[in-house]
């Protein structure tokens, strides 16, 4: 726990010096508040009961100017305490937001985007909250607690015996309600999760629902886990709504025994009516303390399971990093696998590329065949090292690719994704992600060989055609041609096409094949597929079966040795004259 507290110190930066201010001022105060009631007490005694005016506007305007000051002092903890809170939180969600990007594709599978959502929402709300009240009340409570019992005892030390006896009984109170608490808002925070993915998956899917007619399945899915969410809410609310009634009784018990015992004094000369109703005070100033405090244990037992999450991701260790002495230049294109192994867990005993070697000359098209789970995306995901072999090395240009910077390396890698993912903002945004210094130009250039020109341009916005949050408003092969040229902006040493021109019709598909022979002819480009028409004109291609290399050849040796590609261009013949 005080690492994590730590953590959140040295995040603070800037707003450390307010942080450090709002607990003084919340200092300053509880004193001022402490003495308003002594004087009270004095302008009773000394002024109403004797009758004297001028003692009772004396001790009536120190009282004004203490509760003022007090106030005054108060108000400008809770002001410095907000911003403290707000700037802890931005920071903490920009450091989050940091170590995200940093992330290697087996960190970010290790968490979940619902999850890492959640923690960067609502689990920094839940700690901003918590922290703003305790940087004041942390030390405004204790010394409003520790003020009020030196004066109490000062006053009468045998009632304030009366505060020693309850603070154990609300201490041990609270720290039963809390330590039962605290599991289920733990719980409760993983259900959020869920409850995120739920309504991610919803809302990315809601073509495929809205066409299956599964809206109602959805419902009752969500209201599942929102069900979820009640039943540990409430349950831990039960559990926290004991800590009203612990704090009545001891508060009415209070007052009921200083009334009790210091009416008994009064009559014995022993004490006065006026510290009767300042001890009063002060007994409501003490249990008003030992409340704030409660509350503390309790927004600490609400908020420390959103701290252990966000300081998960904090501490989570990254494991692709550069090496000590970086490559900075790819020299070519050149890609070598020798003797690879890879598993996603980390485990040889598990893994879904097994003794891949493998040679493709800098310039030279090399495509990847294979069905479902043979592992073509994880061997071509190598490349750009997003994920690491667990045996055997993958080289680059002639070298290790854990020995390259990354940017450089990634910089000198264009890979266009199974999945084409575009970005809200214009089509000159989104392609300039390839690029972000490229000129007009340039842009053409690319969308050229995509063969995407000439749709861009018949748009009445152009280039400048709003993008929706997923490029929705583009059919699947515009959505391909984009990605393919935002690729292309790179200028990249090797290009990876993982099944992205599956959405694009034969012919485009053979302009743009012909267009790379011409535009980009030093360039490695590696095509995964499923039609061998995608690939038939490939200098090699690698038949994967079951993570293992099942053949390697061309288009006419594959065709005559290897049994799959044998059964697999048959199959696709049969479709076409079929069709």
């Amino acid at each position: 726990m005080w690492s994590q507290i730590k953590k959140i110190w040295q995040l603070l930066g800037e707003y450390q010096k307010v942080t450090i201010l709002t607990p003084f001022l919340a200092v300053l105060g509880a004193g001022a508040e402490t003495i308003a009631p002594l004087l009270m007490a004095a302008m009773i005694d000394q002024g109403v009961n004797t009758g004297n005016l001028q003692q009772i506007y004396w001790y009536a305007t120190w009282t004004l100017l203490f509760s003022l000051l007090g106030m005054g002092a108060s108000a400008w903890a809770a002001i410095c305490a907000a911003r403290a809170g707000a700037g802890m939180a931005k920071n903490v969600r920009a450091a989050m937001y940091a170590r995200i990007q940093d992330f290697s594709f087996r960190n970010i599978d290790k968490f979940s985007p619902a999850s890492l959502i959640t923690r960067m929402t609502s689990d920094v709300n839940s700690v901003q909250n918590a922290f703003s009240i305790l940087i004041r009340m942390a030390v405004r409570a204790p010394a409003s607690l520790f003020f009020s019992l030196v004066v109490a005892f000062i006053l009468n030390w045998r009632l304030a015996l009366i505060f020693l006896v309850l603070a154990p009984v609300i201490i041990i109170g609270m720290y039963f309600i809390s330590t039962r608490a605290h599991p289920h808002f733990k719980k409760l925070f993983k259900i959020y999760d869920r409850l995120n993915l739920v309504v991610e998956e919803n809302v990315r899917g809601v073509r495929v629902v809205k066409t299956f007619v599964t809206q109602r399945r959805e419902i009752n899915k969500f209201h599942t886990v929102s069900d979820e969410i009640y039943q540990e809410f409430s349950l831990a609310e039960k559990i926290l709504a004991a800590t009203s009634p612990l704090m009545e009784i001891c508060t009415y018990a209070s007052i009921i025994a200083i009334a009790w015992f210091g009416s008994h004094f009064i009559i014995e000369g022993t004490f006065t009516t006026g510290e009767l109703i300042s001890l009063v005070n002060y007994s409501m100033h003490i249990l008003m303390s030992l409340m704030m405090i409660s509350m503390m244990m309790v927004m600490l037992v609400m908020s420390r399971a959103a701290l252990e999450r966000i300081c998960e991701v904090l501490d989570e260790v990254v494991d692709l990093v550069n090496p000590e002495h970086p490559i900075k230049i790819v020299p070519d294109g050149r890609v070598d696998f020798a003797c690879v192994g890879f598993s996603y867990v980390g485990d040889r005993r598990r893994e879904c590329l097994q003794n891949i070697s493998l040679h493709v000359p800098s310039g030279q098209t090399l495509g990847i065949i294979g069905g479902t789970g043979a592992g073509k995306t994880s061997l071509v995901q190598l490349i750009p090292r997003l994920y690491d072999t667990t045996q055997g090395s993958v080289r680059v240009g002639g070298h290790d690719v854990r020995d390259y910077d990354l940017k450089a390396l990634r910089d000198s890698v264009a890979m266009v994704l199974q999945k084409n993912v575009l970005f809200s903002g214009t089509i000159r945004q989104n392609l300039r992600w390839g690029n972000p210094h490229a000129s007009d130009q340039e842009m053409i250039t690319a969308c050229q060989q995509a063969q995407i020109h000439d749709f861009i341009v018949s748009l009445p916005a152009g280039y400048d055609t709003q993008v929706e949050q997923g490029g929705t408003n583009f059919s699947g092969g515009q959505r391909q041609r984009l990605c393919i040229a935002r690729a292309l902006l790179k200028q990249p040493k090797v290009l990876i096409l993982d099944d992205s021109t599956s959405a694009v019709d034969t012919k485009t598909e053979g302009l743009i094949r012909g267009a790379w022979k011409t535009q980009i002819p030093n360039t490695t480009i590696i095509i995964i597929a499923q039609r061998i028409l995608s690939v038939q004109q490939a200098d090699q291609i690698l038949v994967l079966d079951d993570g293992q290399i099942s053949g390697l050849g061309t288009h006419e040796q594959l065709l005559a040795t290897n049994k799959i590609y044998q059964e697999v261009y048959a199959s696709q013949a049969n479709q076409e004259v079929t069709s």
